[in-house]
């Protein structure tokens, strides 16, 4: 009766101890994850040449992921050598690991400028970017980043740029990672473009003055997802002059989705 009454004993605390440790490995498994989350860094240099007014500067704003290190650093990663691949002054971008030594090459170069030239103005040098998440979801993350530089001559150059992200890993994405088929919403696209521009179908898409290159459509380097749909953004100099400026084409999702993956 005794063995008996053992064996009974030690069979309740073998199933406690299980039950205990299921319990355990529930409540580790409903622990909710790190979310991902964004923050604002601001970023400002002048030059350090004595100067009155205009003085030659870069300001850089732009959201910094947080809190899941390899997504986070995989987005800023790539937000940052697209402002490396603006803010520059040469043939080429700056070999700068941080904004701050981006900042510091930029200004140097007007520094060594102005140095060889001491009697050129050279005034209002400047770089500027402004870039925040504009639209998530629990596919994407799109950052808009709007950037501006002038670095002499008649005007300075400024547009907008779309960084999209997949919202798990944080990788870029392409458009073949949008788009069921690229082409075919090209196709639809053009005929959209036409009718909001007014280009005549069986015209060439340059009849009304576009600088498409080879007389064929294509899709902007830029679009963003909205609330309401996809914003196919051109920037100056894309299809247009700099006089004729950006042009946009806003597609609402009702008849978009057919060609999406992810939205």
């Amino acid at each position: 009766m005794a063995k008996h009454l053992t064996l009974l004993l030690a069979a309740f605390m073998l199933f406690s101890c299980g039950k205990d440790k299921k319990n355990n490995d529930e409540e580790v498994l409903n622990e909710e994850k790190p979310a991902l989350a964004f923050s604002t860094k601001n970023y400002y240099k002048k030059t350090s040449l004595p100067c009155d007014e205009y003085c030659p500067s870069v300001t850089i704003n732009v959201p910094e992921a947080e809190n899941v290190p390899v997504v986070a650093d995989s987005i800023n990663n790539k937000i940052f050598n697209t402002v490396r691949g603006i803010v520059y002054l040469g043939e080429t971008p700056y070999e700068a690991d941080n904004y701050e030594d981006l900042m510091a090459s930029f200004l140097g170069s007007y520094e060594e400028l102005k140095k060889e030239f001491p009697n050129d103005p050279m005034a209002g040098f400047e770089a500027k970017i402004d870039a925040s998440v504009d639209y998530t979801s629990d596919k994407i993350i799109n950052v808009k980043m709007n950037h501006y530089t002038f670095t002499g001559g008649a005007h300075g150059y400024g547009g907008e740029r779309s960084l999209l992200f997949d919202a798990e890993t944080g990788k870029s994405l392409s458009y073949e990672d949008i788009f069921t088929n690229v082409d075919s919403f090209r196709q639809f696209t053009e005929g959209k473009f036409r009718e909001k521009f007014n280009i005549p179908a069986g015209k060439s898409i340059n009849a009304t003055g576009f600088l498409f290159e080879n007389d064929k459509f294509v899709l902007p380097q830029n679009i963003f997802f909205k609330e309401n749909g996809l914003l196919l953004f051109y920037n100056s100099y894309e299809i247009s002059s700099y006089a004729e400026g950006q042009k946009e084409l806003l597609l609402p999702y009702s008849e978009v989705n057919e060609y999406l993956k992810v939205k």
